[in-house]
């Protein structure tokens, strides 16, 4: 299940941050798994790194944001 940047955008930055630590986790889990020859589903480990892609985009565009009302 990917995430949708119209769903992330409605979130806060900590909540943002939040989840960016779970996916995190995720990919470590997921690259665990690759490495002992346990992991069934690939195409999960590209998913979560677009996933955190996407978050990182969206923390940037919300602290541009926050920069440019600022100035």
């Amino acid at each position: 299940m990917a995430l949708h940047a119209k769903e992330l955008r409605d979130k806060t930055a900590d909540q943002l941050r939040e989840q960016l630590v779970d996916l995190k986790k995720e990919a470590f889990n997921l690259r665990f798994q690759q490495a002992t020859g346990q992991l069934e589903n690939t195409a999960r480990m590209r998913v979560v790194k677009r996933d955190v892609a996407r978050i990182h985009t969206i923390l940037n565009q919300k602290a541009a944001a926050a920069a440019g009302t600022e100035a």
